[in-house]
Order: C-alpha cells, then sequence, then structure tokens
C-alpha cells in the first residue's frame, strides 16, 4: 500500500512491520515498529514515531533467543579462576626463549620455581588491575611501581641460580613494614627487623628489591627518594652486618657533579656525619635516610662502581679523613628566591616565620636556603612549576612579596685554597652566607 496516496484524519497511524527505505513526507529509513502517524497541523500530514518497543532479536536471532560465549566474540575465553589458570602457550613460549648475557646462555621455562613465582607476580598485578578499584592516587602508584622491582629481581635471581650463583629471591614487602603512607612511607623498625631475623639467615645469599615495602595492612608502599639505597641500609641494618656495599654506576663518591664541573675529585673516606651534610646541602650522594641507620650502629657504607670494579671507590664511616681535605661543591639550578615582608612594615617574627613555612608545607616548596633581616625573610628552594602560582596568592594575601625564578644555588663545603670567583662566570649574586666551613651563594644569571 503506497501510503503516501491516503487521506486520513486526524491521529490513525500505520505500524511498520517489516523495516526498510520508503520515502513518506521526507522520512526515508523506516525500523519495525515505527509509526508514520497522521496530523492535520504537519505539513504534509505524515510524522514519524521511533520505536521504543524492546529489543526483539539478538544477533541474528529472534523469539526467545539463548546466546553463548562464541554470539559475543568471546569464544576462547573460559571461566577457571585466575589462581587454577595454568600459563598460556604464549607465555610458555616466550619464557623458552633463550637469554644470552654476555654470551652466557640459560633457558627459564626449565625452572619451574621461577615459572610459579612469575605467574603468580603476573596474576596478582593482572587481578589488580582489572578490578578497577578506585584508589588515592599514591597508593595505585606503589603498588603497579612495585612490580618493575618483582619482575626484573625475579628474572636475574633465576638467571644467576642457572650460572651457578645460587641464591633465594624474596619479597621485600614480606619483610619491611611501614607506616600507611603509600609513598615516602616511614619504616616500622622493629616490626621489619623482627620479619627479616625471624625468616633470614646470614649464612644464605639473598635477592631482592629496593624501593617497596608494606604497611601492616599488606598494601604495598614506596619509600622514597634513593629507596633502593635506602632498603640496603634496612637489611643491614636490621641483621648487624659488618659492611653495607652499594654498587652504583659511577665510581664513587664525587666532589662536584661532573655535569657542570670539569674536574671532579672522588671522596675516598669521608664521615657519616659529613655524608649526611652534603646530602643536605644538596649533593647528589647517599641520601641522609640510608645513612643515618647505618651510622646509628657504626656499619661502614662503602660505593663502588660495577663498571670499574677494581677500583676501591668511597668509603663512609665514623672517620672520614677527605672531610675537610678536598672541598665539595654543589650546584643546584633553577630555584626560585623568595622575600617575605609585612604589609604595614613591622619586624618578622617567629609567628610570622611559622606562618610563613605552613604556606611553603601546603604548597610543597623545599627550602635549600634561610635568611632573615628585621624586616624581611628569604628563601630558596625548589616548587613544581604548577605551584608556583598558588605559591604566590597564598603568600600574597598576608604578606609583601618579591620572587625571582630561575635562579642558580652554589654551594661550597671547605672552601680554602678554590678559586671561588671563577664558578660564578657570568653571574650575579643575590645573597651570599659563609660559615667557617660553607660558603653559599644564590647566584642568577646576567643579562
Amino acid at each position: 500500500m503506497n501510503l503516501s496516496s491516503l487521506t486520513l484524519t486526524q491521529g490513525q497511524a500505520y505500524q511498520v512491520s517489516v523495516e526498510g527505505t520508503s520515502s513518506l513526507n521526507g522520512y526515508t529509513e523506516w525500523n519495525e515498529f515505527d509509526l508514520a502517524l497522521w496530523i492535520d497541523t504537519v505539513p504534509g500530514n505524515w510524522f514519524r514515531v521511533v520505536s521504543t518497543e524492546k529489543v526483539l532479536s539478538v544477533n541474528g536471532q529472534k523469539g526467545d533467543v539463548v546466546i553463548d560465549k562464541t554470539d559475543v566474540g568471546l569464544g576462547n575465553v573460559d571461566n577457571t579462576s585466575d589462581q587454577d589458570k595454568p600459563l598460556s602457550d604464549a607465555t610458555i613460549s616466550a619464557l623458552a626463549d633463550k637469554v644470552d648475557v654476555g654470551g652466557n646462555i640459560t633457558e627459564l621455562n626449565n625452572d619451574a620455581g621461577f615459572l610459579k613465582l612469575f605467574n603468580d607476580l603476573t596474576l596478582e598485578l593482572v587481578d589488580y588491575i582489572g578490578a578497577k578499584t578506585k584508589q588515592e592516587k599514591n597508593i595505585s602508584y606503589s603498588k603497579i611501581v612495585s612490580f618493575g622491582e618483582l619482575f626484573s629481581t625475579l628474572i636475574i635471581s633465576s638467571y644467576l641460580n642457572k650460572e651457578g650463583l645460587e641464591n633465594q629471591w624474596i619479597d621485600a614487602r614480606e619483610f619491611i613494614k611501614t607506616s600507611k603512607i603509600a609513598t615516602d612511607s616511614r619504616i616500622n623498625w622493629e616490626e621489619t627487623k623482627r620479619k627479616i631475623n625471624s625468616n633470614l639467615s646470614k649464612d644464605e645469599t639473598y635477592l631482592t628489591q629496593g624501593f617497596i615495602g608494606s604497611n601492616l595492612n599488606g598494601e604495598t608502599t614506596t619509600l622514597g627518594r634513593e629507596g633502593s639505597d635506602f632498603s640496603a641500609a634496612i637489611f643491614g641494618w636490621s641483621m648487624d652486618v659488618e659492611e653495607v656495599i652499594i654498587w652504583k654506576d659511577v665510581d664513587g663518591l664525587l666532589n662536584a657533579d661532573p655535569k657542570w664541573f670539569d674536574q671532579t675529585q672522588i671522596l675516598k673516606k669521608i664521615s657519616f656525619k659529613e655524608a649526611i651534610e652534603l646530602s643536605y646541602l644538596g649533593a647528589s650522594v647517599i641520601h641522609p635516610n640510608t645513612v643515618k641507620p647505618l651510622e646509628n650502629k657504626n656499619i661502614p657504607l662503602s660505593i663502588r662502581s660495577f663498571i670499574k670494579k677494581e677500583h676501591e671507590g668511597s668509603s663512609i664511616s665514623k672517620v672520614g679523613k677527605d672531610d675537610k681535605s678536598i672541598p665539595s661543591i654543589i650546584y643546584k639550578p633553577n630555584q626560585i628566591l623568595l622575600s617575605i615582608s609585612s604589609k604595614d612594615y613591622s619586624f618578622i617574627f617567629e609567628e610570622h616565620i611559622s606562618d610563613i613555612f605552613s604556606i611553603f608545607s601546603k604548597t610543597g616548596l623545599k627550602v635549600h636556603l634561610m635568611q632573615n633581616s628585621a624586616l624581611s625573610f628569604s628563601v630558596c628552594g625548589i616548587i613544581a612549576p604548577s605551584k608556583l602560582q598558588v605559591l604566590i596568592l597564598e603568600i600574597q594575601k598576608k604578606y609583601t612579596l618579591k620572587y625571582n625564578e630561575k635562579v642558580n644555588l652554589l654551594t661550597i663545603r671547605h672552601f680554602k685554597n678554590l678559586d671561588i670567583p671563577e664558578l660564578f662566570q657570568n653571574q650575579e649574586i643575590l645573597i651570599q652566607q659563609r660559615s667557617r666551613t660553607t660558603l653559599r651563594y644564590v647566584l642568577k644569571e646576567k643579562k
């Protein structure tokens, strides 16, 4: 029937029984159960009402439809629980590939223990990601980044065992116990010591991870800056070892960063105190977190090169002969200098400084140098660019602020017999501080 030739009365309608293409008053696509409605006030009179009926066909099937996994593209998926799933053929094939390290060949697929641990870690990661649990960002970060340490150490452990260097792989999360904080977590020293000494022996060789631990709820945590070195110190402290050795890609502790200075010297023997001071001043040496527990038990710390194994490297112990004999130069570029004063020109007292530091803490400014006068308080530090404007606005609510971006902080420890002006190059001195052992300058490039 040609509907376009019909004349009906207001409100009468035809229902489409077969979908198709047919032009009616400008409507060209018709679905099953659509209505062609006659309305006197509509130009051309015909009006399309789109069907709102429930779907009556699935994947080409009509009536009482029963679908299986093949109908939705999941024919190769089984319902085996994660814990009961065997390794896939693809995974086994990948693990069966030979790994060539310096000409030495091993086949990991013959190591049943390795395959079991690898599979367990894989399932742990997959389950965590698959659960799509909404967690605070730092918690998710610590959980996911930990698998890099876990997988890599497991592979190395298996390789070393195949090469005759017997060792036992252990999960550091089972031993290093921390506070609930997910990142930069604090160590629960007594519980950590109990876990380590109850389960590990000095007569065995273990291979484990740096940087990671877990809280008492079993949630993965991370230890912050230089966390891997810190982990070595934690195990050393807990087991009362004779010495902790950290292997790096440098010859040892240098008195300056070779990125900025051409001529550098190795600090062969320095004290715990000097190492902590240098780190606090910004040197790229061992973090104070690593040094402090070893200093508490007088456990020497050696920094050696895995590239130049014959070199003796650097030693940090109770007494250091190089503490004062070799100047150390620390250069920290791209700092910000803030000069803060009261709006009514009143003195800057302790309560003002306390308030200012609360703003620093809230906005994430890391202070590297401070200087105050009667009317102003100046700091040099570093802050994430995204938070700089927040910091400025917070300070300006209560105080008058002047600031310089992209300033450089130069620190010289034990500065005798050093040509200091040569270090300034084309830089202007904004702040200068001097003590018996240390010179510090805030510098800005001359225009």
